[in-house]
C-alpha cells in the first residue's frame, strides 16, 4: 500500500510518501480501505516527538479516517466487505474495568490511533471492529473523517463533562480550529448563547457562519475577559472552552462565580502559570477530558450523519502532499478541518 510516514522525528521534511506493507486483520479486527483522512494537532506533535515517546519506526500519522471495509477476521458479524465506515480513534483495550463499564476513554491501557499506533495517512488500516461506525451510502468520507475526533471530543467535554444545558452562556477561546468549530455548533444545538474569541476577522466570520452570537476580535481587544465581563453585565459566562492553556488567566476572569472551564488540550504549550486565587475564590470547576466513550461517539456521529451538526472542511490535499497539509495546520492557517484524499 501507499502511505505517508517518517523514520525519524523532525520538521515536515521527514514525511515520506512511499510503499509500506498492507496490514492483516487479527482476531476481532477489520481491515479498512481508507478514502479520506483528517489532520489533528497531535499529528504535528508526534512527528516532532517529545521526551519518552517510543514509536515503532517507521511511523504513520493520522487519527481520523473513513473508507470501506476491505476484509474482516472470521468472527466479525457486524461488518461486511464493502461497508462504508468512519473510524473512532479512541483505542481502549476492551477488557479493563473501565472499558467493561463503557468508559473506554478512561482505559488503563488507553491509546490514540496515529499517536503510538500507526494511523490513517495510508491506504489501509486495521482496527478492532468496535472502533467503526456505519456510514450512510450518501455521506461524504471527507466530512466523516473531519468530524470523528473533534466532534466526539467536543461532545464529551461540553455535554458529558461540562453538562451544558439550554439557556447557559459559553465562551469559546478560538474561532477556527476543529474542536472549537465543533464546540460552537454543539453549544448552539444545545440552546446556549455562544461567545467566541478569535484572532482575525476571517476566523470570526467562520464562527459567525456557524451561529456564534457574540464575536470578539482579540487583535483589537487584548483584554477580552474584560469585554466578556462587560457584555454579561459583570456576571461572566457559565462555561469557558479553553484548549489553549496559556489563556487561563483571562478565562478565569471571564467565567462567572461557580462556573466551569473545559479543557481537552494545551495548544499554547503544556506548562504555564495560573493565579490559584481565582480558582478557589470564584468556586471555578476546571474539567479536563480526552476523546469520548464509544457510546458518545455513536451519539454525536448520529447527529452528524443526519445533518444536525455539520463538519467544516478547510482544504483537501492528496495523501502524497501531507507535508504541505501539516505546514498549513502548523501555521494555524486552517479554517476548519484539513483532510487528505486517498485515491
Amino acid at each position: 500500500m501507499k502511505a505517508t510516514l517518517f523514520h525519524r522525528h523532525g520538521a515536515t521534511e521527514v514525511l515520506e510518501y512511499t510503499d509500506f506493507p498492507t496490514p492483516d486483520p487479527g482476531p476481532g479486527e477489520v481491515l479498512v480501505r481508507l478514502r479520506a483522512a483528517a489532520l489533528n494537532r497531535v499529528d504535528i506533535l508526534v512527528r516532532q516527538g517529545w521526551p519518552g515517546l517510543k514509536l515503532d519506526m517507521p511511523h504513520i500519522n493520522g487519527a481520523d479516517g473513513a473508507g470501506e471495509v476491505a476484509a474482516t477476521s472470521r468472527e466479525i458479524e457486524a461488518f461486511s466487505t464493502g461497508d462504508r465506515v468512519v473510524i473512532n480513534a479512541n483505542l481502549g483495550c476492551g477488557d479493563c474495568p473501565n472499558c467493561r463499564n463503557g468508559q473506554d476513554n478512561l482505559c488503563q491501557d488507553w491509546r490514540l490511533l496515529g499517536e503510538t499506533r500507526r494511523g490513517t495517512y495510508a491506504e489501509y488500516v486495521c482496527l478492532p471492529a468496535r472502533q467503526l461506525y456505519h456510514l450512510p451510502n450518501d455521506f461524504s468520507y471527507h466530512l466523516a473523517a473531519a468530524a470523528a475526533l473533534v466532534y466526539q471530543t467536543a461532545w464529551h467535554s461540553l455535554i458529558k463533562r461540562g453538562r451544558l444545558s439550554a439557556g447557559e452562556s459559553v465562551l469559546i477561546v478560538g474561532a477556527s480550529g476543529g474542536v472549537n468549530t465543533a464546540s460552537i455548533q454543539i453549544a448552539k444545538y444545545t440552546g446556549a448563547t455562544v461567545y467566541v474569541v478569535g484572532s482575525s476577522k476571517e476566523k470570526l466570520s467562520l464562527a459567525d457562519s456557524l451561529g456564534a452570537d457574540v464575536l470578539i476580535d482579540r487583535s483589537l481587544e487584548e483584554n477580552w475577559a474584560k469585554t466578556v465581563y462587560r457584555l454579561t453585565d459583570k456576571r461572566g459566562v457559565d462555561v469557558v472552552v479553553d484548549n489553549v492553556g496559556t489563556t487561563y488567566p483571562l478565562s478565569f476572569r471571564a467565567v462567572r462565580k461557580g462556573g466551569r472551564i473545559l479543557n481537552v488540550g494545551s495548544t499554547g504549550g503544556p506548562r504555564f502559570e495560573i493565579d490559584n486565587r481565582y480558582l478557589f475564590g470564584k468556586h471555578i470547576s476546571l474539567l479536563g477530558s480526552t476523546m469520548s466513550t464509544t457510546s458518545d461517539f455513536k451519539e454525536v456521529m448520529n447527529l452528524i450523519t443526519t445533518g444536525k451538526l455539520k463538519p467544516i472542511v478547510d482544504r483537501t490535499y492528496p495523501l502524497k502532499d501531507a507535508h504541505i497539509a501539516q505546514e498549513r495546520l502548523e501555521h494555524n492557517e486552517q479554517m476548519g478541518k484539513i483532510t487528505l484524499d486517498i485515491p
